[in-house]
């Protein structure tokens, strides 16, 4: 199998003319440069294709290329007319990814009051006509249509919070999992850099022998119905359950039933709720139909050291070439910032962090921060202000539980409310050190903390033996 070229990400920031055998290939020409005739998985983002660490599609894609795969990167596709820009790669070895982008695409274009935004902050200029509405269902439906064979795995915030029975504020109604409405084979929720290499190397080593084989749908669900993987979701009859409906599965309220009684929805969206949020979750099981929505139980939190691993990826930390110097305002918001970690404990009921990324604190190393803000500061246009060194809640790095027995009990979705636990490390003198690390090296002017600080957090008294 062709792995990537060893990157030269740091030369692609010495002028404004990059070059493109630095990025993911996201062209026929681009495959080729790479000596490649095909792809292992090709992925389809509805944002622009920025190769930084804040941007999914360029996670995923780096996440699997340095596992050995060839990704390609298909940034707003098309989708009008004779479906081309879904053609032009061709069909991948195992799958096509479709990540629709980092906000939800109805959040991202839409206020509140269902009032069009002024710019779409992912897409070069901040234009609206580049991707549609629900591309998940959009960009699924096309490519069911040109190539029915191969499987197509979703995934990203848009296709995580649709998993089962949900209700839709743009069209004021419940709607079955996206399962259902997309026709895709299968969900990957949450953050994914666990779930998908798991898959691949499921895939690659149950199906595929030799460069010139392809995955097939069916066998796709005949491996998956076998070998089951984490934090994925599948559409079975009952006799395709995995194992059948077992004792300690959570069997939620049917779909047919939340729509007849909205009650037993907020009953489902509880046990959605805890078991996003346990260190030993259990399954679950809803009824849409005659077909079931398997909801396999995610991996536990990333450890350091693999979190570390994902944000130490070559990345260019730039957008892709094609673009031309075009303003993409979510990468001009956070070009000079720097994330410290993941999850967060606060259990906000507006916010889909928790939901999305667990309540559970998955904190990068010291030296792994450090050397992404060295990175930062050899860009050419730096000036020495870092915009942001934070993350879902600014003051939550390397907080945790002091007994972890305790936490594997815990059903809270939150730590802090309606008061701080009395098993929560609440130390600040983790981030403290980091702060005061980042403003010591040479090129940093000053850093800023542009994330939301919990104050009842930090101003809650702990104990210490210091």
């Amino acid at each position: 199998m062709n792995t990537s070229p060893e990157n030269k990400a740091s030369s692609a920031q010495e002028g404004r003319k990059y070059d493109t055998a630095l990025f993911l290939p996201t062209t026929k020409k681009e495959m080729e440069q790479r000596g490649w005739d095909r792809a292992d998985i090709i992925i389809f983002s509805g944002d622009a294709y920025v190769d930084h660490p804040s941007f999914g599609a360029a996670v995923i894609g780096r996440i699997l290329e340095a596992e050995g795969y060839r990704v390609c990167i298909v940034p707003q596709p098309d989708w009008h007319g004779d479906f081309r820009d879904f053609k032009k790669l061709g069909r991948p070895r195992l799958f096509y990814a479709i990540a629709p982008g980092c906000m939800d695409s109805m959040v991202n274009k839409y206020t509140a009051r269902r009032r069009l935004r002024s710019e779409d902050a992912y897409t070069p200029d901040g234009r609206h006509d580049m991707r549609p509405e629900y591309p998940t269902i959009v960009y699924t439906q096309i490519l069911k249509q040109i190539c029915p064979e191969a499987p197509v795995v979703i995934g990203g915030i848009e296709a995580s919070l649709r998993r089962v029975t949900h209700y839709d504020y743009w069209q004021d109604k419940l709607r079955p999992s996206i399962l259902v409405d997309s026709g895709a084979d299968m969900i990957v929720y949450g953050m994914g850099e666990m779930p998908l290499p798991a898959l691949c190397h499921l895939l690659e080593n149950k199906l595929l022998h030799s460069d010139d084989q392809y995955v097939c749908t069916d066998d796709f669900h005949q491996v998956v119905r076998k070998y089951p993987v984490k934090q994925t979701v599948t559409l079975e009859t009952k006799e395709q359950i995995p194992g059948g409906i077992k004792s300690d599965d959570i069997v939620l309220n049917s779909h047919e039933e939340c729509q007849a009684q909205p009650k037993k929805y907020a009953e489902n969206f509880r046990h959605i709720e805890e078991e996003s949020n346990k260190l030993q979750p259990q399954r679950l099981l809803q009824a849409v139909g005659d077909r079931y929505v398997v909801v396999n139980e995610p991996f536990p939190p990333l450890t350091t050291e693999q979190i570390d691993h994902s944000f130490d990826l070559p990345y260019t930390r730039l957008p892709h070439p094609k673009y031309k110097n075009k303003r993409i305002p979510a990468y001009e918001m956070i070009k000079f910032s720097v994330n410290l970690h993941r999850g967060c404990f606060g259990g906000c009921a507006f916010c889909t962090i928790s939901a999305h990324q667990g309540k559970f604190i998955m904190s990068r190393s010291k030296e792994s921060i450090l050397k992404e803000v060295k990175k930062i500061i050899q860009m050419p246009d730096f000036k020495g202000y870092l915009s942001d060194l934070g993350g879902p809640s600014a003051n939550m790095y390397r907080m945790s539980g002091k007994d972890k027995k305790i936490c594997s009990r815990c059903k809270r979705p939150s730590c802090i409310h309606p008061a701080v636990c009395p098993n929560l490390n609440a130390d600040h003198r983790p981030l403290l050190e980091i702060y005061k690390a980042v403003d010591a090296l040479p090129g940093i002017k000053k850093s800023f903390i542009g994330s939301g600080v919990r104050y009842d957090l930090l101003l809650h008294t702990i104990r210490t033996r210091r």
